[in-house]
């Protein structure tokens, strides 16, 4: 498989793509934006944006609308329009007294979603009358920080998740915007959709690190801190969710790529293929660097046996894995191709195609 690697920073915090997959931005784990060209094999910095006042927690960029959407620590969101020259930053009103530490546009960019550490999701859209972004609040049921949140494709339902251990999905309806008729069949959650209101809350054992829902919308998958992995099938209103444990670290981004697929990666800092093959379970690393496919526990497993049997131990602190440090962000690319970054600072663009031949995907 084929894979483009470059080192951007010491680490890296947030990164997101253009439409056009030729610009990249991400946050190197400071205040500031760094703006990329990417010509297939390598990248030429552009521009740097130094508006916020604290690490970026958020990346977005919206591929229809070209805007750009960033969230910090600085408890400010901004959305970012060029104007063929410059980026102009619009500054989000988001009310919030805690971190901004997770954002997405919906699928129809008409409106987006901030996670905070305020107890709070703020679901934000533009008021032309005032020429600026506003929020309003979600916050039934919500005791501590967001970390993950994930939009339908229906442009309504909202997945959240976060350090209070339950997984929720609320109405993220906004008059300004959407329409009843969207709606009027009704969805797996229900037909009457208020702000705000929370039409699914699942308890769990540990923090939530990422919820996505499909292409479709017909599942949700979340990844928690305690190495489980979940699937709910939300097509009918008589929805079940499929749970288990394995036995690599625990993931912190998930990205669908199809409804039988998705690609999960974290603290193991190696992607890893998770297929639907009458069940759901974790298939191997795409990473072919990465000589164990059975996680973690192998690994700690093979160090132990040498141990044992007296064998030299290599005081080498290289991975065998083209991430030397956990995998924090994956972003699907308008090719098809996958991104991920990390702490040890690299962006790393996987080409998929082949590899999700072999493992028998179908797209």
């Amino acid at each position: 498989m084929t894979t483009t690697i470059n080192r951007l920073a010491t680490s890296i915090s947030a990164h997101a793509w253009n439409g056009a997959g030729d610009v990249l931005a991400i946050c190197p784990n400071t205040h500031e934006i760094e703006l990329y060209s990417y010509d297939g094999s390598s990248f030429v910095l552009m521009e740097t944006l130094t508006d916020h006042d604290a690490i970026v927690t958020s990346l977005a960029w919206a591929p229809n609308t070209n805007r750009m959407l960033s969230c910090s620590q600085d408890r400010n969101a901004y959305v970012w329009e060029h104007d063929g020259t410059n980026w102009n930053p619009t500054l989000v009103i988001l009310r919030i007294n805690r971190a901004a530490t997770c954002c997405a546009w919906s699928p129809k960019e008409d409106k987006f979603a901030v996670g905070t550490g305020d107890c709070v999701v703020a679901v934000c859209y533009f008021e032309s009358d005032n020429n600026w972004w506003v929020s309003k609040h979600i916050k039934k049921d919500i005791t501590s920080t967001i970390l993950a949140i994930s939009w339908h494709p229906n442009n309504i339902l909202l997945a959240a998740g976060g350090s209070d251990k339950e997984l929720k999905v609320f109405s993220g309806f906004v008059k300004q915007c959407d329409n009843r008729k969207d709606i009027a069949e009704g969805t797996a959650f229900g037909k009457k959709l208020p702000f705000g209101a929370c039409v699914e809350q699942i308890p769990m054992n540990s923090w939530i690190l990422d919820v996505q829902f499909s292409p479709s919308g017909n599942q949700l998958a979340w990844s928690c801190h305690d190495s489980s992995l979940h699937v709910m099938n939300c097509e009918t209103e008589n929805r079940s969710t499929q749970s288990f444990n394995h036995n690599f670290l625990p993931f912190r981004s998930l990205q669908w790529l199809s409804e039988r697929s998705f690609i999960a990666a974290g603290f193991d800092c190696y992607p890893v293929l998770v297929q639907d093959n009458g069940g759901w379970s974790p298939v191997k690393s795409i990473d072919n660097l990465q000589k164990s496919s059975g996680g973690n526990k192998n690994a700690r497993s093979m160090w132990e046996d040498r141990t044992a049997r007296g064998e030299e131990v290599s005081e080498s602190t290289e991975l065998s894995s083209r991430h030397q440090n956990a995998i924090s962000v994956l972003t699907l690319r308008q090719d098809g191709s996958l991104s991920s970054s990390g702490l040890d600072g690299n962006v790393i663009v996987w080409a998929l195609n082949a590899q999700a031949r072999e493992a028998g995907v179908t797209f």
